[in-house]
């Protein structure tokens, strides 16, 4: 197993240095001079130099993303021009509310998923099985931009049940966290409890037709038995996969979430830097979810290795 943890270990800072990469190569690419973004347009020739220089603009691209590189595991990621601070402040402040969202939506859409496909697959044929099927499959071809939108028209703006914008944590006003919370968690649930569903639909299908369950229930175990205690932990292998695929798309749906109501996150954060064309805020904010990703998927990879012995032997 330990080899196992090294390999996807090993994988893991691959991806993170090929992303590295990328992300320093395509923010000085984008359109726009990181000068002016600083200093504003009306500068001399003179100011400008000595900002360019300031700025290690001057030098080789690699001679940069060595500094770059160096700087970042010190600690320091620069500075932002567009906020006058430094960049690992805002990252600190902007994370923790990306992650919070990120967090209870797969907490929330893998335990109802897993339910509903139970009990889909479980009532195979049946009304229930034929209502759940139409809803997850509604569920996602959803957009999620959409239905963020949705959502704040009819309860916020229309029934007037719910805040449309802002964030609180749940320690600093625990109610109103609760109400500013339910609108974005709707819109970046929706499409994870839908795919969960149809996989644990499909995949608990598969496993009550094996010879083993067929066994069981010959001998007479109770079907909840049969379910919780014989097909549930093979079902549940595929669910592990699909819920580190679900978190990548949480964290990247977030931007669309945040945007739309006005929460100041890592993903609120990133469109803001592009658009000013803040550069070491840019980069810090694709690096950051690139890692957060990362470390997602190696949990997974080592739960999904526990799990099924035969990934850990391949």
């Amino acid at each position: 197993m330990a080899q196992f943890i090294i390999k996807r270990l090993i994988q893991s800072v691959i991806v993170i240095f090929i992303v590295s990469i990328f992300t320093f190569l395509l923010t000085y690419l984008m359109p726009g001079d990181p000068v002016y973004a600083m200093l504003g347009g009306d500068i001399t020739q003179e100011q400008y130099d000595i900002a360019y220089k300031e700025m290690g603009l001057d030098k080789p691209i690699f001679v940069r993303y060595v500094n770059w590189c160096g700087n970042i595991l010190e600690g320091d990621f620069g500075k932002s021009y567009k906020y006058r601070m430094p960049v690992i402040d805002l990252i600190k402040e902007r994370l923790p509310i990306t992650m919070y969202f990120g967090i209870l939506s797969i907490i929330i859409s893998t335990t109802l998923g897993i339910i509903l496909g139970i009990l889909s697959a479980t009532k195979r044929g049946k009304l229930t099985d034929t209502i759940i099927t139409l809803l997850a499959n509604l569920g996602a071809v959803m957009p999620l931009f959409w239905l963020a939108v949705l959502g704040m028209s009819l309860f916020a703006m229309q029934l007037k049940w719910l805040p449309s914008y802002g964030f609180t944590f749940p320690t600093d006003n625990f109610v109103t966290s609760v109400k500013q919370t339910i609108l974005p968690l709707f819109a970046l649930s929706v499409g994870a409890i839908a795919g969960t569903t149809r996989q644990m639909r499909s995949s608990m299908l598969e496993v009550i037709r094996q010879d083993y369950i067929r066994t069981a229930r010959a001998k007479g175990v109770k079907e909840s038995k049969v379910i919780s205690g014989h097909a549930l932990k093979n079902a549940l292998i595929p669910i592990v996969t699909l819920t580190g695929m679900s978190f990548r798309n949480v964290v990247s749906g977030s931007t669309s979430v945040e945007i739309i109501f006005s929460i100041a996150g890592t993903g609120q954060l990133l469109v803001s830097s592009v658009l000013s064309k803040d550069v070491a805020t840019t980069q810090a904010c694709i690096l950051i979810v690139a890692v957060v990703v990362s470390i997602a998927n190696l949990i997974v990879d080592i739960s999904y290795g526990y799990i099924d012995p035969r990934i850990r032997i391949q």
